[in-house]
């Protein structure tokens, strides 16, 4: 057993091949390792189980990196960690020839819980979800910058997650003041992410590939873009040679950013600052058809408590979305709360159109891009729902 690290016991047999273990089934260690420490976990006869994070504050107590016991979790096995998920983007999956922007690290389904790590050009923002990804970011860092040499770093931590976590973080930039935004390149569109600026909208990478098919679909067609965010489907699709262009968001910021990436790209959609539920009534009244219909709305909850009034929301505005699509029209409709299951959302879908009349024909159910995996036992990290289908009446 690693001679530096504590010895934490669990309460009750473990066989679970799951990296999470709940605070009710681990005994409190005599003497408390600080959040996120790394520790040896033994089982209830004293068998090891395996090395991981502590954190005794957490409801998940302990999140398990390595199963064999002669291997040590040290800056080397960080290391060696990262560089395999690098490899999996550049040389499996080939993304630097599609993209300058991609997710290098995905939480489990890379091998260490709570780090998740994007790529914008030479800029690298790291956000963590667990007090062990927190604690051992000199590591992570000295790690990225072995794969990518003379990036920069953009650092930070949700205020809930910090709660949860119990740890403190004010985030952290590589250079002095603020990062600076970075101009990235998909598929030929480009975008400006600026996750630093006041929306961390660093930009949602986890959407390429549904950009990329959805994007084949529209030449000299009429396109409408719900909750566009900084506008990533309707600034393809202007790109991509739709005849008409409208993104529809509630905030006046992104909207600002939207326009800007338009401008990058020397296309004009329309974009329209405006909460779509009235604003798609006005336009159903109106009789406003559109040949194809984006519907790509903000995570609902964290909270399992309310998934069933989510679900209530998704069906009241994807309703109204497939009421402005022309009969034959194409229909893509996402959700990124985790929560939510892909067999919840298509059964939302399928009352949304019961209520709306029309019958929806399902061609492609998706998710997150392949630089987002997840690990077969660990669904949590699979939270993307797609589903593009066409309407019919």
């Amino acid at each position: 057993m690693s001679e530096s690290n504590p010895t934490v016991r669990l309460k009750n047999a473990w066989k679970s091949s799951h990296p999470w273990i709940f605070q009710r089934l681990v005994e409190k260690p005599a003497q408390r390792p600080k959040p996120g420490a790394l520790v040896d976990v033994v089982g209830v006869d004293g068998e090891w189980i395996g090395r991981g994070f502590y954190n005794g504050h957490s409801r998940i107590a302990l999140r398990i990196l390595e199963t064999d016991r002669s291997v040590a979790v040290d800056a080397d096995w960080f290391a060696r960690t990262i560089a395999r998920a690098v490899s999996l983007r550049r040389d499996v999956l080939g993304l630097d020839e599609v993209s300058n922007a991609w997710r290098v690290f995905h939480s489990e389904g890379d091998g260490i819980s709570g780090l998740v790590v994007d790529r914008y050009d030479d800029l690298l923002v790291l956000e963590f979800f667990s007090a062990g990804a927190f604690r051992h970011r000199e590591w992570i860092m000295q790690a990225l910058a072995a794969q990518f040499p003379g990036c920069r770093f953009h650092a930070f931590a949700d205020e809930h997650v910090q709660k949860q976590e119990s740890f403190d973080f004010h985030g952290f930039s590589s250079g002095n003041g603020p990062t600076a935004p970075a101009v990235i390149t998909e598929h030929g569109v480009k975008f400006r992410a600026d996750p630093a600026g006041a929306h961390k909208t660093g930009f949602f990478a986890d959407q390429r590939e549904n950009r990329e098919w959805l994007s084949r679909h529209v030449s000299g067609k009429r396109v409408l873009d719900l909750c566009c965010n900084t506008g990533g489907f309707a600034v393809y699709s202007a790109v991509r040679g739709a005849a008409e262009v409208v993104g529809v968001d509630i905030d006046a910021d992104v909207i600002e950013i939207a326009k800007g990436n338009a401008r990058l790209n020397n296309v004009r959609p329309r974009f329209v600052q405006a909460d779509i539920f009235p604003w798609l009534r006005d336009a159903s009244n109106a009789g406003e058809l559109f040949d194809v219909v984006v519907l790509d709305p903000a995570k609902m909850t964290r909270d399992r408590e309310q998934v069933i009034p989510a679900l209530k929301k998704y069906l009241d505005m994807n309703k109204l979305a497939m009421s402005v699509v022309k009969p034959g029209g194409l229909f893509a409709t996402f959700s990124c709360t985790g929560l939510v299951s892909e067999e919840q959302f298509l059964d939302m879908l399928r009352r949304a159109a019961f209520y709306s009349n029309r019958t929806v024909q399902v061609l492609k159910v998706a998710g997150a891009g392949p630089d987002h995996p997840f690990l077969a036992q660990v669904q949590e990290s699979r939270y993307l729902k797609a589903v593009f289908c066409r309407v019919l009446d």
